[in-house]
């Protein structure tokens, strides 16, 4: 028989865990449950249901303990509370520690109060021995496990949120995105967009998420296009290619006259296919190697 496994997610924009929840066959698609994790007992929301699962990672998957009850949902609400104070008092200890490199940026208890993890970042070459930090906060919470866990400038936007570069009220990583795409400049400069810092960079300092949205729809598109500086053909005569529209599958071309002027793509083609068709019409055969015959031509009918 096969396990029914359920998508779940901690944090409310985060990654998608799978559990099994064959025990629970009652379950529905944004019941909260309670399961065990490697950061202890946590309260996650059912996001999906997963038809076709992959292979485990770790030889079987782990098992949904029990459907959340009102009471486990006013307990989590009493965590997140204490978060935020959990939080200020890991600033004021770095602080203190005169860790001047760290920026405290969450903290998370786990469902059952035994784990509490602390996101950070720094700006530091070196890496940070924060050892010290740690003692302090166990003094604080000295029954519960501690862990300090560094993130990247993009996952610290992703959690403070706030308007994006681009002017939309909330980021893309606060809003949708749950995991982050390699991206390149070489992405900007095949879509056309100026390098601009201002441009191309995010309110994190680094390349913006969304230039990888509609980079494949742009790969596509220019493979049907000549480059620019190739020589074309047009109804106007020829001329060389000066920019290119991707996406609307035209190019501007500048004419021997000087005039520019936007042509789509079937109606230009390029000087160098243009050459190869007319001399390998133009090569010899064996039958007339002084070249010049037409027998490698199709479709021509004999006269009656």
């Amino acid at each position: 028989m096969q396990p029914l496994i359920v998508g779940i997610r901690f944090q409310k924009i985060g990654k998608i865990y799978h559990f099994d929840s064959s025990k629970f066959p009652e379950i529905h698609q944004g019941d909260f449950v309670v399961v065990d994790t490697t950061r202890g007992t946590q309260l996650g929301q059912v996001i999906q249901f997963v038809e076709d699962p992959p292979h485990p990672p770790e030889g079987n998957w782990k098992a949904v303990q029990r459907i959340a009850t009102p009471q486990d949902l006013a307990v989590r609400q009493i965590w997140q509370k204490r978060e935020v104070e959990a939080m200020v008092n890991c600033r004021a200890k770095a602080a203190e520690l005169k860790l001047a490199d760290v920026k405290i940026v969450s903290a998370e208890f786990s469902f059952d109060g035994c784990h509490l993890t602390f996101q950070y970042s720094s700006e530091a070459s070196d890496k940070l021995d924060l050892k010290g930090l740690r003692r302090a906060l166990s003094r604080i919470y000295p029954h519960t496990q501690i862990e300090m866990h560094q993130i990247g400038p993009r996952d610290v936007a992703k959690i403070l949120g706030g308007m994006g570069a681009c002017g939309m009220e909330t980021r893309c990583c606060a809003l949708f995105l749950t995991e982050f795409s390699p991206i390149s400049i070489k992405m900007a400069k095949d879509q056309g967009i100026s390098l601009t810092p201002t441009e191309i960079t995010g309110m994190c300092g680094r390349l913006r998420c969304c230039l990888v949205y509609e980079y494949e729809q742009y790969v596509e598109a220019r493979k049907q296009l000549p480059k620019r500086g190739k020589q074309v053909t047009t109804s106007l005569g020829n001329g060389k290619v000066i920019e290119v529209y991707p996406l609307k599958q035209a190019v501007v071309v500048e004419l021997e006259t000087g005039i520019q002027h936007e042509f789509m793509r079937n109606d230009i083609q390029p000087l160098e296919e243009l050459e190869a068709l007319r001399q390998k019409a133009e090569a010899p055969c064996e039958k007339h190697p002084e070249g010049g015959c037409d027998c490698g031509k199709k479709g021509k009918k004999k006269a009656p």
